[in-house]
């Protein structure tokens, strides 16, 4: 229940704020034809080194490194073709324990659309999502993997309608199927109904993705991000996924950002997955 208030919380937030950026700017967001190819890598380091030190605690260092880019084509026809990929892997190290890992993703979007003159365009999708390399739970005294890259894998296509006429909001709405593919981890993929040991399982249902980018000051941007996923045997559970990244832009090299990113999906956990981060790093931009 406080899940469903959440989520009306956040529709009505990224409404009022599409409201206000629509009002502030109407300019002309058409782009010439052809590739429009961007690229960011970052990385955000922090450290506590200790030594002789009488107040308690322990040395630490967390590294986070991430890359962001999108290829995007424009035709003479009217379709367009938006692709972006993110991945992020970091760790972190207490003391004398060993490094952990506390970022492991790789998502990867496709969306084909056409302009055919309506004030929504028809459109297919292809999302992947992934971890980059093995996946780990640090809640016994030896770490357990719990996931691995493609282990489990999502693979979800959509077709359906999207909305994406200015450059502050975008939404898209879709009959979807999902794949879920698993080799080692088939808790992911197995049919607890069946009781069988499977290393793949198909879902069929609905999916909405909405994305708003806005700038609350001229160094600061807000990007955020909800997925939906709900299956047709059960449309009163949905997959959720809401990501929020604040950036504060310190010089041309140097960004503070918060994130938020809040997971629902019961194959994963029968609870509400949140994570936060409030890190300093150097960004370079090289497309």
């Amino acid at each position: 229940m406080r899940l469903k208030y959440l989520l009306l919380l956040v529709l009505f937030f990224l409404s009022e704020n599409l409201t206000a950026q629509e009002n502030i700017s109407k300019k002309d967001t058409t782009k010439f034809l052809g590739w429009y190819p961007k690229a960011m890598i970052g990385l955000n380091i922090s450290q506590i080194a200790l030594k002789n030190w009488s107040q308690g605690g322990d040395n630490s260092m967390t590294w986070i490194s991430n890359f962001n880019g999108s290829l995007d084509y424009y035709s003479s026809n009217d379709w367009k073709f938006k692709n972006s990929l993110i991945l992020s892997f970091g760790r972190t190290k207490f003391g004398e324990q060993d490094f952990r890992t506390n970022e492991n993703e790789l998502y990867l979007t496709s969306v084909l659309s056409k302009h055919v003159g309506w004030t929504v365009d028809p459109f297919i999708s292809n999302d992947i999502r992934s971890d980059l390399t093995t996946g780990y739970s640090y809640t016994q005294n030896i770490p357990v993997a719990v996931a691995g890259f493609f282990d489990p894998a999502y693979v979800t296509q959509s077709l359906g309608f999207t909305y994406n006429k200015n450059t502050v909001f975008s939404t898209r709405l879709g009959i979807a199927i999902q794949e879920t593919f698993a080799e080692r981890f088939r808790q992911y993929t197995n049919d607890t109904s069946i009781s069988r040991d499977k290393t793949f399982k198909l879902d069929t249902g609905m999916e909405s993705v909405s994305n708003i980018k806005f700038t609350l000051a001229e160094n600061i941007i807000m990007q955020s991000s909800l997925r939906l996923f709900t299956r047709f045997e059960s449309l009163d559970v949905w997959d959720v996924r809401w990501e929020t990244i604040l950036t504060g832009k310190v010089n041309s090299f140097l960004n503070m950002n918060f994130s938020y990113l809040l997971i629902y999906q019961k194959d994963q956990s029968l609870y509400t997955q949140m994570k936060e981060g409030l890190n300093v790093g150097f960004v370079y931009a090289f497309l």
